[in-house]
């Protein structure tokens, strides 16, 4: 990942649309893959951001959704997850027929209130469910890249942890590389909780998020963690009501709600 250092966000200009070429395709899941995009022009984002993308017909008819940013500030190319829905009108053309040196035109990058970096400090507390991951991916590829160059006492001052809640073990976006984070990161915590089937011989959580989960993995109030929780709009709110009543102070506890294929709500 590239370490450079995190790029100026744009300053208060328009948000225009700007035509991305697809430079890559990485497959997630059976049901989601990732979009890699060169996008000329690009001002810089903030982990936690999000685009517009916007699909135009022969015919003049066009559809537009809102995809999370999964890509870290730091690195050249813009990355955009997208899960399929089967009678979608966006997602499946993203998964299935879109490839490499395809354009499509996005505007972004939008949002200022469900943002993280580096200089906030921490402890950062992540909460997914589903695609949900997808933001939170970015503020932890975010974070990886920074301390990469920061010094050992910098990395200790940002402790991150993250609780993902996913139907099944096929189901988990970014599984691999969620774990080499957590293997190659000691002040990084990755906690996976499964709500229909957990793979063999698992130890963990195998329910929806609740309460006792969160006081679980969660530091104390007193810590005054950012907290970030992103998932259907369910979970969400139950958690979020959990991590306030379990003493978490509400301006720490940011929420975002995601559709069925990654979209935000």
């Amino acid at each position: 990942m590239n370490s450079a250092q995190v790029p100026a966000p744009a300053r208060a200009a328009t948000i225009t649309w700007r035509l991305a070429t697809v430079a890559g395709v990485v497959t997630e899941t059976p049901r989601a893959r990732t979009l890699i995009l060169d996008v000329p022009g690009w001002p810089g984002h903030r982990a936690g951001q999000h685009v517009d993308v916007r699909l135009t017909a022969e015919d003049g008819y066009q559809a537009q959704r809102s995809y999370s940013i999964a890509s870290a500030p730091q690195d050249g190319q813009l990355a955009l997850m997208v899960e399929r829905l089967d009678d979608g009108e966006v997602s499946p053309y993203l998964t299935d027929v879109l490839s490499v040196g395809d354009r499509l035109e996005l505007r972004g990058p939008i949002g200022g209130y469900f943002v993280w970096d580096v200089a906030l400090g921490g402890p950062l507390l992540l909460v997914a469910g589903g695609s949900g991951i997808v933001p939170l991916m970015a503020m932890l590829r975010h974070r990886e890249a920074a301390l990469e160059i920061a010094d050992a006492r910098t990395r200790h001052n940002v402790p991150a942890r993250l609780l993902y809640s996913s139907r099944r073990w096929d189901d988990v976006i970014y599984r691999s590389e969620l774990t080499r984070l957590a293997q190659d990161d000691e002040t990084l915590e990755v906690a996976l909780t499964f709500t229909r089937e957990a793979p063999p011989e698992w130890t963990g959580f195998r329910r929806r998020i609740d309460r006792m989960m969160l006081a679980e993995v969660a530091w104390p109030p007193g810590e005054r963690p950012h907290v970030f929780v992103c998932g259907p709009t369910p979970l969400v709110e139950a958690a979020a009501a959990a991590l306030v009543e379990l003493g978490h102070d509400p301006a720490l506890v940011k929420t975002e709600r995601f559709g069925p294929t990654g979209e935000r709500g």
